[in-house]
């Protein structure tokens, strides 16, 4: 039986469209419409980032970006706008990363502030934009071996925690806080110990030193700069690490508030020879060549028990080109308990007219001291490290002069190498507070954001 023609055309013309469908090239999917992208976001770690000319490895902040309907791969991050190119430029931002989080850098030029905008670019075109506040400080001598601790900037004791960690604290709070000592950038972790040292006002922590696991740390023991009496001033106190590096824990230990009244008491059955007595009256102020201001802390050679107090003022006799002096304090250990304090015979030492700004005893037992001036609160006067091998009647010998052309004062000894080879390595912290960072007048412990206030530690090659 033959078939029908039109059951025939019908055969050919679905033949012929198979044919044409294999024949014709595959044609793309069409993208989804514009509209079926969402708008972009782009959130900042920090909306604030400080940096500083010529430094390296700066702080960053990171950037999280998204987009609904597309893959945070397609997004691109990139510098649009700067309020001043002369600080840092579009293309002084560098963008790194994939994904949703990247990381954002900025060289700095010139000292000042300048506005970046940053804009993030999806698919369809879209587009969303955040601001960073930078804050550029001017270039330092040794910058290579330089590194930026933000978030305070009075940095006034240091001791180190392990694995290239340090533990900082800052005169102007009762806040330890711990940085990776290698890299700029803001502390990993805090902690606030103004409730369990029962402060409602700053200890002026100026003096700290580590033994085994226990911190002692000291406050300045004077007036406040308006020469008046805080109690919170006339604190010792301990703290107890466990874990080192970045996994350091702080807990507090015990505290003492009589040392103070020790020391003027101990003075005045002496004869009144450091003047302690006048330099704590009401009015007297703690920065003066015989004030009372202790700013180092460390213990005596080969004990655990008898802690020398370093003092930045007076000088003995308080006139320029006066010795240094140290106070040892025999029974260190009871006084952060509360405990009346007993002394051993003080030690004046030569450093050139200088004072104690901190003291350091490494492993090996040899001292190494910061010596600066009692009066400047910066790099105006000079600055130099002595070794000293602890004995008292043996004089220190200057080691290093350092560089005084930079903000902030030299105020901490971190790690103290073997003296006995040449070529060792020191790391000093300076306290940049009264530094007017980036030229606007500003001290930098009055700036209104954490990430622009700094301190700068530098490591030294002593020969």
């Amino acid at each position: 039986m033959r078939p029908h023609p039109s059951s025939l055309r019908s055969l050919w013309t679905v033949a012929a469209l198979a044919l044409v469908s294999a024949a014709a090239p595959l044609l793309p999917t069409a993208p989804a419409a514009a509209a079926s992208y969402g708008t972009p976001t782009i959130k900042l770690s920090a909306g604030y980032l400080s940096g500083a000319v010529g430094a390296s490895g700066d702080p960053v902040v990171t950037a999280t970006v998204a987009q609904s309907g597309a893959s945070a791969s397609d997004l691109t991050v990139a510098a649009s706008k700067t309020s001043k190119s002369s600080v840092a430029g579009t293309g002084d931002v560098q963008v790194t990363g994939a994904g949703g989080t990247r990381t954002v850098a900025v060289t700095a030029h010139a000292q000042g502030y300048t506005d970046l905008t940053l804009k993030v670019t999806g698919l369809g075109g879209k587009t969303a934009t955040a601001t960073l506040h930078y804050a550029a400080s001017p270039a330092v001598q040794h910058s290579a071996d330089a590194r930026y601790l933000t978030g305070a900037s009075d940095a006034s004791a240091a001791v180190d925690a392990g694995n290239g960690y340090l533990l900082v604290a800052n005169d102007e709070d009762n806040t330890l806080r711990l940085y990776e000592g290698s890299s700029s950038g803001a502390p990993v972790r805090s902690w606030d110990l103004s409730s369990a040292l029962g402060a409602d006002k700053e200890v002026d922590i100026e003096g700290g030193t580590r033994i085994g696991n226990t911190v002692y740390w000291t406050g300045s023991l004077g007036n406040n700069k308006d020469g008046e009496y805080k109690p919170a001033r006339n604190t010792v106190f301990t703290t107890t690490l466990s874990g080192s590096g970045a996994a350091t824990s702080v807990t507090f230990g015990t505290a003492g508030h009589r040392l103070r009244d020790d020391l003027v008491a101990w003075d005045q059955a002496n004869g009144n020879r450091y003047g302690f007595a006048h330099a704590t009256a009401d009015g007297q102020t703690p920065k003066q060549v015989d004030g009372l201001n202790v700013e180092g802390l460390e213990f005596a050679p080969g004990s655990t028990t008898t802690a020398y107090l370093g003092f930045r003022a007076p000088l003995v006799p308080p006139q320029e080109g006066g010795k240094a002096l140290l106070v040892p304090v025999t029974n260190m250990d009871q006084v952060v308990r509360g405990t009346k304090a007993t002394f051993g015979t003080p030690i004046e030492l030569d450093l050139g007219g200088l004072s104690v700004r901190d003291l350091r005893r490494g492993d090996q037992g040899q001292y190494l001291i910061l010596a600066g001036s009692w009066a400047a609160e910066d790099n105006s006067a000079p600055y130099a490290l002595y070794t000293w091998d602890g004995v008292a009647g043996h004089q220190p010998v200057k080691a290093l002069d350092l560089p005084t052309a930079d903000a902030g004062g030299w105020e901490s000894i971190v790690t103290t190498p073997d003296l006995s080879v040449p070529g060792g390595r020191v790391q000093l912290i300076t306290d940049d507070g009264s530094a007017d960072l980036y030229g606007d007048g500003t001290e930098a412990k009055d700036l209104s954001h954490p990430e622009w206030q700094k301190s700068r530690t530098t490591w030294f090659t002593l020969n």
